[in-house]
């Protein structure tokens, strides 16, 4: 009888094991019912394919573990296979992922994205950071200012760090209505802003994109995922239109 109940024990907490392992990369029905897609199934990336490319890179990107993984190839922003952009393209929004950094770990989301063939992704794109905050901190120091994760690349930086540590997966949630746009990190409100508003346009001329008359001027864009050259995984990528 010992060995019997044994047995089922075991047999439990595989299938338990099993059920909970199958929760990433599906859709509840409620989430289904609001409108949710998935854009990652944890097998395919059928969703997805190259920054001005037709078709999704053949090497730099891999399915592994049902993670959508970015490989290292120490090429920095070079990458191995470039940056990979959703097949759709969105105005309103909410999107929901998670991503888990390695050791000196740098990528970003990009949202709003317009394809200029010979020009990088980032010119027009506004960017949700993604990166290994202590280690780029202690190398960089000050330059670190509105360069976190969660930030809104190089135009303004969050109030406090809500990152969790390498090694550990972190929620991301992009929400866009409207000139209206929210970066939350692991369900805290990372910054806020309103595309177009006089603030805003004062950023921008501070910032890097100050000589890109179009930057962030798309009404509806692709989404899209940064290859820096660094090991980064995705998982749970998730979008609603609003």
């Amino acid at each position: 009888m010992m060995r019997m109940k044994h047995l089922i024990s075991i047999v439990f907490l595989l299938t338990l094991g099993a059920v909970l392992h199958g929760q990433h990369n599906t859709l509840t029905s409620i989430e289904e019912s609001e409108g949710w897609i998935l854009l990652f199934d944890g097998k395919t990336t059928d969703a997805w394919r190259g920054y001005n490319k037709k078709a999704f890179p053949e090497k730099g990107w891999e399915v592994r573990d049902e993670n959508l993984v970015i490989t290292f190839s120490g090429t920095e922003e070079e990458g191995l296979a470039g940056d990979i952009v959703t097949k759709e393209r969105y105005g309103n929004f909410e999107l929901r992922l998670e991503f888990m950094l390695t050791d000196s770990a740098n990528s970003g989301v990009f949202y709003l994205v317009k394809e200029f063939e010979g020009s990088p992704i980032w010119h027009l794109s506004p960017e949700y950071q993604i990166l290994d905050n202590p280690t780029y901190e202690s190398m960089l120091g000050d330059w670190m200012d509105k360069h976190r994760t969660g930030d809104n690349y190089d135009l303004e930086a969050a109030a406090e760090d809500h990152s969790n540590p390498v090694g550990e997966w972190n929620t991301a949630r992009i929400l866009k209505r409207g000139n209206h746009v929210e970066h939350w990190l692991n369900g805290k409100i990372c910054v806020q802003y309103e595309i177009g508003s006089i603030k805003w346009k004062r950023q921008v001329q501070q910032s890097k994109f100050s000589e890109f008359a179009m930057y962030a001027m798309e009404k509806q864009g692709n989404i899209g995922l940064q290859d820096h050259g660094h090991e980064v995984m995705y998982r749970n990528i998730k979008i609603r239109r609003l």
